[in-house]
């Protein structure tokens, strides 16, 4: 895996932790917190975006984030696991999977 996606992969990780925060932050810090992972997973994601096509990232990005935050609702919070709901997760990395090895990278530009 290159640099970019691995900048993808980090937004996505950001995205789940913000997500995540929206939902059960109760305190001023808890808020902060949670802003502080909107702005890196959104930057992340820009700067990841200056390389590869924007639509593959994004869905790339959106992907780690829905399947991360179901995840970590199951394991951290005592979520309901139904099995429709694992296939489900399996089928959107699945995809994630394939957009990532199908999309191609740019080469980087020179900037004078």
């Amino acid at each position: 895996m290159n640099k970019d996606w691995n900048t993808v992969f980090l937004a996505g990780l950001f995205e789940i932790g913000w997500v995540i925060g929206l939902k059960h932050a109760n305190s001023w810090m808890d808020w902060i917190l949670t802003l502080i992972a909107i702005y890196v997973s959104m930057h992340l994601l820009v700067i990841a975006s200056r390389r590869l096509p924007v639509g593959s990232s994004y869905a790339v990005f959106a992907g780690i984030g829905s399947a991360g935050t179901v995840i970590a609702e199951i394991v951290l919070f005592g979520e309901l696991v139904q099995p429709l709901k694992i296939v489900l997760i399996l089928l959107l990395v699945t995809g994630v999977i394939g957009l990532k090895l199908v999309t191609p990278q740019k080469e980087k530009e020179e900037v004078s």
